[in-house]
């Protein structure tokens, strides 16, 4: 039976009692997907004990609009997670992750100001505390974050490393429908027909020469875009259609040059 925890303190008391077992965790804003399923039924295989956080938190969100429209769908979560088999669920408040409010922060390396960095300011700082927090109130072996926030994802393994965090930061795949399009709790915005558009965003990374045509190609479809990049052998893209900001990234290797 899944157990949730909406107190930090209580929680802490049962991480006390879990000492010495092996535990994973999956940090999640909620709205979960099959993506967010393959990460947990990875962490359920790989240690005795699978913790999954539910937080949509404000300090990440650069736009106040996006975060009152950020999809929650507790109920169904809650059930899903039972299914899984998550053992533990940790579901704080703002009040209890802030309860002083946002006064302080972990600043990225100006380096890391760039495609996320750059076109959504305070994201990064705002990740890195959250994460940095919940992960010293969890305390797992191993955390499992998914590849399509591949800049989140090195960012922080860079973190757990910077302050020495004995935690396994483990990337898991990127999950996506049969039209190629990348699980996201965003994908639950789109209207069908928006929905269906959206898998061109992996059909223009895959299929175009370089970052030039992507754009070209996305632009010409009816997209918004913010960037096209290149970075650690991978091609990245933010995008909006129909107001709906959807990312995605395919490695290099993977790239169909036509």
């Amino acid at each position: 039976m899944t157990r949730v925890w909406n107190n930090v303190a209580d929680w802490l008391d049962r991480r006390n009692a879990l000492a010495g077992r092996s535990m994973g965790y999956v940090p999640t804003m909620g709205a979960l997907h099959r993506g967010h399923a393959s990460l947990v039924e990875r962490c359920r295989g790989e240690n005795e004990i699978a913790v999954v956080s539910i937080f949509v938190n404000p300090s990440q969100f650069n736009d106040p609009k996006d975060l009152e429209r950020y999809p929650r769908t507790l109920h169904d979560d809650l059930a899903l997670l039972e299914r899984l088999g998550a053992d533990e669920v940790v579901m704080p408040s703002a009040s209890e992750l802030y309860p002083h409010g946002y006064r302080f922060r972990v600043e990225p390396d100006s380096k890391a100001q760039f495609m996320e960095g750059a076109y959504r300011p305070g994201f990064l700082q705002g990740m890195m505390t959250v994460v940095l927090k919940l992960l010293n109130i969890v305390r797992p072996d191993r955390a499992y974050f998914g590849e399509k926030d591949y800049q989140q994802l090195k960012v922080v393994t860079d973190l757990v490393q910077e302050f020495f965090i004995p935690t396994r930061i483990i990337a898991c795949p990127t999950v996506r429908e049969e039209s190629g399009l990348a699980e996201s709790s965003r994908n639950m915005l789109l209207a069908a027909e928006a929905k269906e558009k959206a898998a061109c965003l992996f059909w223009a990374l895959t299929t175009a020469a370089g970052p030039v045509e992507a754009r070209a190609v996305l632009e010409a479809k009816g997209f918004v875009v913010e960037y096209v990049e290149e970075h650690w052998g991978r091609r990245f893209a933010a995008v909006f259609l129909e107001g709906v900001r959807l990312i995605d990234n395919v490695s290099i290797l993977e790239v169909k040059r036509l």
